[in-house]
């Protein structure tokens, strides 16, 4: 291969790659020849070449820009086969599979774990860390764990005011939620140990459980009343059980709310068998009654409850700042938190600190809250509309998704594979279970606005699955 011809072919893998994008411009014909060595004769050959091939175009006075492509109907990647799922557990792979296309420009995003940040006010709370960072300057030293303590204050009084007075040195702040669960796993359990979850449960315990070796052992949970004391009891009569990891309030997929006679129930019944509870409290802020909701932590009186909560679902998720109240577990967590990622960046936490300070964080969740209710109500209602006879559709009390359970026992993953074909994500039943089970069931988003295309995706979803179930 010539040299302009090897220049050539180098270019346009970057633009299929989608390393130089369409209408981006190319480095000058000066510049290429500079930094490449060439002559400028060479590159002119090579860029000439690429014009001949429609890959890029000239404009006077202005250079090589790629040129754009005519478009084609746009196919949805197709998504990874469905997994045979071992109790070690294995979700990962078709969690990531799921979420990739999820991520997938144009597809209408049911199956999205995440919250519609629209509503965040990302922009003021940007302002406050533009403002920050011009009149501070930060050495590694003023990230240290446990974190910042304007932010830490912030937190604590924030329990206050919803009835759960903390001890402030017993915070951490983390990188989001995620890492604050995986610290307090990593505190309470060890490789091989048997960690106990709800069925279904959110597949990021599950990977936390996978990701340090460890077992899930699935406990039967109710749509309304949480996951059944009774059964767990009756497990620990039977077998050694490292750790409980729950969602209390608002559970992802199901949505309910445990009442507090079964929180008590619960943190008395580990109590008595010395074992910790890890508690995901991501969504408790997203109440659709008239008070926000208590955690396990509320009862606790041993240091067994470990909570773990963060702002990426409530206030933003351009800055993944999370912590953990992980009582008895305190000083090791923070030591966990050292040794695994060093530190919080403390920007970040400042900039959430004073948001949290200042401006009106209630008056946002109130809007964000109305919203969620609303749309809870017309998901459920327009599944039941557009779904065969048979559908069953949960009652979340709180969060942004519906959990439902698909008539004639169609499978998930069939579901899921023909739905992407119409640019519609779902999020199929086998993500949320270490055993296999669940696969005639999705979870939806329901945190976007409601449109004209989220309808007809719905009408869709439910010929889909008449069409799977006949």
């Amino acid at each position: 291969m010539k040299l302009y011809e090897s220049l050539a072919a180098e270019v346009e893998g970057q633009v299929a790659r989608g390393v130089l994008l369409e209408g981006e411009k190319l480095p000058s014909v000066r510049q290429a020849s500079q930094h490449r060595k060439l002559s400028i004769s060479t590159v002119l050959r090579a860029y000439s070449l690429l014009e001949s091939k429609g890959v890029i175009e000239s404009r006077p006075q202005s250079g090589y820009f790629v040129r754009a492509r005519p478009r084609l109907a746009r196919r949805p990647a197709t998504p990874a086969p469905a997994l045979i799922l071992s109790s070690e557990v294995d979700v990962s792979r078709l969690v990531l599979s799921t979420l990739r296309t999820i991520r997938s420009q144009g597809a209408v995003p049911l199956g999205s774990p995440y919250p519609d940040p629209a509503p965040f006010p990302a922009a003021r709370i940007s302002q406050y860390a533009n403002a920050i960072a011009r009149r501070r300057h930060w050495s590694v030293m003023d990230d240290l764990p446990p974190g910042n303590p304007h932010l830490i204050r912030q937190i604590a009084r924030r329990h206050m005011e919803h009835g759960l007075a903390v001890d402030p040195s017993e915070i951490i702040v983390t990188v989001g939620a995620t890492e604050a669960i995986n610290l307090c796993l990593q505190a309470v359990a060890r490789p091989g140990d048997t960690v106990a979850v709800e069925s279904p449960t959110f597949y990021a315990m599950l990977h936390a459980i996978e990701r340090m070796g460890m077992r899930a052992l699935e406990v039967p949970t109710d749509p309304r009343d949480g996951i059944d004391v009774a059964a767990l009891r009756g497990i620990l009569t039977r077998q050694r059980v490292a750790a409980v990891m729950v969602m209390p309030n608002f559970q992802n997929p199901l949505g309910f709310c445990m009442p507090d006679v079964r929180k008590r129930e619960l943190v008395a019944l580990l109590a008595d068998y010395d074992i910790p509870a890890i508690e995901n409290c991501v969504y408790d802020e997203l109440y659709y009654g008239d008070s926000h909701p208590s955690p396990l932590k509320t009862w606790d009186t041993h240091g067994l409850v470990l909570h773990c909560s963060s702002f990426s679902k409530s206030l933003t998720s351009n800055y993944r700042i999370g912590w953990a109240l992980a009582g008895r577990y305190a000083a090791q967590v923070e030591k966990l938190k050292f040794l695994n990622t060093l530190s919080t960046p403390s920007l970040p936490q400042l900039a959430i600190a004073d948001y949290l300070q200042n401006d009106g964080y209630d008056r946002h969740l109130r809007q964000v809250r109305k919203g969620y209710t609303q749309r809870a109500r017309m998901m459920a209602a327009a599944v039941l509309r557009f779904f065969p006879a048979g559908t069953r559709v949960s009652e979340p009390q709180g969060g942004y998704v519906l959990w439902v359970e698909l008539a004639g026992g169609v499978d998930a993953m069939r579901l899921y594979t023909r739905a992407l074909d119409h640019g519609i994500t779902v999020g199929p039943g086998h993500m949320f279970s270490a055993r296999g089970s669940w696969v005639n069931c999705i979870r939806l988003n329901y945190s976007y606005p409601w449109t004209a295309e989220t309808e007809e995706a719905l009408r869709t979803l439910g010929r889909l699955v008449a069409a799977l179930g006949a």
